[in-house]
């Protein structure tokens, strides 16, 4: 199950996201998303887990609860939509 995860510290990191899933299960990756240009966190990462019910009891229990200093919202990541190229003149 691919997890989103919403309201990052800008002080979290992989591993500090990897550590707070991997209470729940076996986390099979964890990734902040950073800017291209500034390399800074943009606020939010994703976490891949294989097993669903480890995943579900993750999502149901981090939802809300505080991570460096912020309070996460958590839920199952939606698919990314088709986004058109940009136009160029």
């Amino acid at each position: 199950m691919n997890i989103f995860v919403g309201n990052l510290s800008f002080s979290t990191t992989d591993d500090s996201l990897n550590r707070a899933f991997a209470q729940y299960g076996r986390v099979d990756s964890a990734r902040v998303v950073l800017d291209r240009d500034t390399q800074r966190s943009r606020g939010f990462g994703f976490v891949e887990m294989t097993n669903e019910e480890e995943a579900n009891n993750a999502v149901k229990s981090l939802d809300g609860t505080d991570l460096d200093g912020r309070s996460l919202r958590v839920n199952e990541a939606r698919p990314r939509e088709n986004r058109r190229p940009p136009r160029r003149y």
